[in-house]
């Protein structure tokens, strides 16, 4: 799944398309009518979370790219696309194994820019202050609660967790205070370390624990399971990661 830096990379690649005229729009979607947009102005192209948004006058289109969602700038898959769209500068976009759905209203209202880990408006404060009124909640889920950390995916709440040496089954309520403000902090702080890794090409040369077998401080095996109430792969280390329970 495309975590919060990866949808901020496709906005930064794809920016020569605002402003530009959608001169061709299709795809096997089935949500809106891709017409809709041809002869359009794309006026805006903004990431929230793991959404991009395509705005366009009297309409926004919401692109979630779920589990195996994918996407190609003036290059196409071998597969049908879910929603296909061709500018007048001769450039195209091409989105695979995704939601497309149009949202109503006005999205500043309909989002909460405080709660996406990426953004300027991101507030540590809230976050602490939503994770103090779950003390049952699991870190492994907290950390995937896109209401708390828009933008946070698996990686990055494997990494955080070892990072900041909690235990994935640590209930919320049961960590000290420091290890609290560790846990939000780290959640903005590695999101960052992502972009930086992953426009450098170097991501996966930096995980310590995601989808690996050796804990590097304590040289002893990583164990993996299925947790939480999400039900995603967990990696950790039982000596260095502290079980709040």
């Amino acid at each position: 799944m495309p975590e919060g830096p990866s949808l901020v990379i496709l906005r930064e690649q794809a920016a020569r398309f605002v402003g530009q005229e959608i001169v061709r729009a299709e795809g096997n979607t089935w949500t809106i009518d891709p017409a809709r947009l041809r002869g359009q102005r794309l006026l805006a192209l903004r990431t929230w979370g793991k959404h991009l948004l395509l705005q366009v006058p009297g309409m926004t289109v919401r692109i979630h790219f779920l589990l195996f969602g994918t996407w190609r700038i003036d290059e196409r898959r071998d597969k049908p696309a879910r929603l296909s769209l061709g500018f007048a500068d001769g450039g195209d976009i091409h989105f695979y194994a995704c939601s497309v759905k149009e949202i109503d209203g006005d999205v500043d209202a309909g989002y909460d820019w405080a709660a996406d880990v990426m953004a300027d408006a991101w507030d540590p404060a809230r976050a602490r202050k939503t994770l103090r009124m779950a003390p049952a909640m699991l870190a492994c889920d907290a950390l995937l609660d896109q209401d708390i950390f828009a933008g946070v995916g698996n990686i990055i709440k494997n990494e955080v967790l070892f990072r900041t040496r909690i235990h994935p089954l640590s209930a919320v309520g049961a960590l000290p205070p420091a290890k609290l403000r560790a846990l939000v902090h780290e959640a903005r702080a590695y999101s960052f370390d992502f972009l930086a890794w992953k426009k450098a090409n170097v991501l996966k040369q930096h995980w310590l624990a995601h989808a690996q077998a050796t804990c590097p401080r304590c040289r002893i095996p990583l164990h993996k399971a299925i947790l939480g109430r999400t039900k995603r792969r967990s990696f950790w280390c039982e000596r260095c990661q502290k079980h709040y329970a």
